[in-house]
């Protein structure tokens, strides 16, 4: 399916390209495309602000079969949005057929964080095998899927782009259904994978190292913005300040701070805590990075030197910033969790969980202290298994098994698709609005060129169907 606008597209087109194909071609196209399984439910036609012949022309109520039980589904996911190619192939009755990540840790040990033209090279060199080997894990060929899943953002476009193609190239030519994935509501749904009892509304603190997030799910596709990122995200200072204390990063910086913080003080130094002046949920790590870079520098730490081959006096005080930084990190967490309850709790009175999922909720110090706030508030914390908190393809596959089932998909890209086919990249995605006390004039996050929200799209989608 083709758009002009895929900005304003719905989530049902959301991996829609820029070229515009004829009707004859259109036509063609649908007369090809007969799906394998029969929907239990009609799905919900596709929405375009500029409609193209083909979506114009076809609508899932034509569809003349049905998909059976649900628990037929088998879905792939494909996630490459930052530093990890990882593809996974998920039952939709939440059993992990296969789980296959690749890292980029030596990658970053030699740039010192992601440099995304080598991230985006080391995607095109092991998608092709990692999809493979998910698929030969679970003991299934292309032809048994029910459709495709992948991350089309927020993410680095060039690593993004990697992941599209791949899952466009094989939805093409199987005829398999597509759907497109917002990264951070793969983060926050997986743990309805993990703990099938969870149901809507519940709070999200999504941690990793580019976001920090604070969310109110109220329903699949229905998200409030608590609060949200400011400047840096807490993986990200947790991996600054692991490369000033001379830390090997190929454990990245959260496994590698926290390990050397049992050793240290936590209280040795006073760091300051962010934000305490601003009474919202938003999150800033800027200034404690820099407090963390001064505390190095002043205790004349070469970084140069791995805290391996440091004398027992240095390697101390380098636990000791390790101690106090995760303290003062996690301690603005907790602050910010606390309002978002309370928020939370007057928007849906009946939430009763908090979840805790990206790549830092793996830290068992998060956890510990988050959870002793979930208990002082009579709510239960979910937290995915380590494995699944991380970048996945897990999270994506489910994600698209949630959202299939409402009938929110494509149908098959054209099969001889162009290589310079231009496609819906959504670097810079919201996942919900704004809440209005949210707000706050401390925010510094650039606003260009920002798709519409996750939310408002399937708002304004289901309000063009009403």
């Amino acid at each position: 399916m083709a758009s002009l606008a895929p900005t304003l597209s719905s989530t049902i087109s959301r991996l829609t390209h820029l070229h515009k194909p004829s009707l004859q071609s259109a036509i063609t196209t649908l007369k090809n495309f007969q799906f394998k399984y029969k929907l239990s439910k009609p799905t919900r036609p596709f929405l375009n602000s500029s409609p193209s012949p083909l979506s114009a022309h076809f609508s899932s109520a034509q569809m003349k079969s049905t998909i059976g039980s649900d628990d037929d589904l088998v879905v792939l996911g494909i996630e490459t949005s930052c530093d990890d190619t990882a593809a996974a192939v998920v039952r939709s009755n939440g059993e992990i057929l296969s789980q296959v990540v690749s890292s980029q840790a030596d990658l970053l040990v030699q740039y010192g964080g992601v440099a995304p033209k080598m991230a985006e090279e080391a995607h095109s060199k092991v998608i092709d095998q990692v999809v493979q080997e998910a698929l030969d894990k679970a003991n299934l060929s292309e032809s048994d899927l029910s459709a495709v899943a992948v991350t089309i953002g927020p993410g680095l476009s060039l690593c993004l782009r990697v992941g599209v193609k791949k899952a466009r190239k094989l939805a093409g030519t199987y005829a398999l259904p597509i759907v497109g994935v917002h990264h951070m509501e793969a983060h926050a749904l997986v743990a309805r994978l993990v703990q099938r009892e969870l149901q809507f509304p519940f709070l999200v603190l999504l941690i990793s190292g580019g976001h920090n997030l604070l969310i109110l799910a109220r329903d699949l596709g229905n998200y409030v913005q608590l609060g949200t990122t400011i400047d840096d995200a807490i993986g990200e200072a947790y991996d600054k300040t692991a490369k000033w204390l001379g830390l090997d990063l190929r454990k990245s910086g959260g496994p590698a701070v926290e390990e050397l913080a049992r050793e240290g003080d936590a209280d040795s130094i006073k760091f300051k805590v962010p934000m305490k002046q601003h009474k919202d949920c938003n999150f800033s790590y800027a200034g404690l990075k820099t407090q963390v870079r001064l505390a190095v520098e002043s205790g004349s730490i070469n970084p140069g030197i791995p805290v391996s081959s440091a004398t027992s006096e240095d390697r101390k005080a380098r636990a000791n910033i390790a101690a106090s930084f995760q303290r003062v990190a996690v301690l603005h967490l907790e602050e910010k969790c606390e309002r978002a309850i309370e928020w939370a709790s007057k928007i849906e009175p009946s939430i009763k969980h908090l979840v805790v999922s990206g790549g830092v909720a793996s830290n068992q110090f998060v956890r510990a202290r988050l959870n002793q706030i979930v208990e002082k508030n009579c709510l239960q914390l979910v937290c995915p298994p380590p494995k699944l908190c991380t970048d996945n393809g897990v999270m994506v596959a489910w994600t698209g098994i949630e959202h299939f089932r409402m009938g929110r998909f494509d149908p098959p890209p054209p099969s001889d698709e162009p290589e310079d086919a231009v496609l819906d990249l959504r670097p810079r995605w919201p996942l919900g609005e704004e809440y209005a006390e949210g707000r706050s004039d401390a925010r510094s996050i650039r606003r260009a060129r920002i798709h519409p929200s996750l939310t408002s799209l399937i708002q304004a989608s289901m309000l063009q169907q009403s």
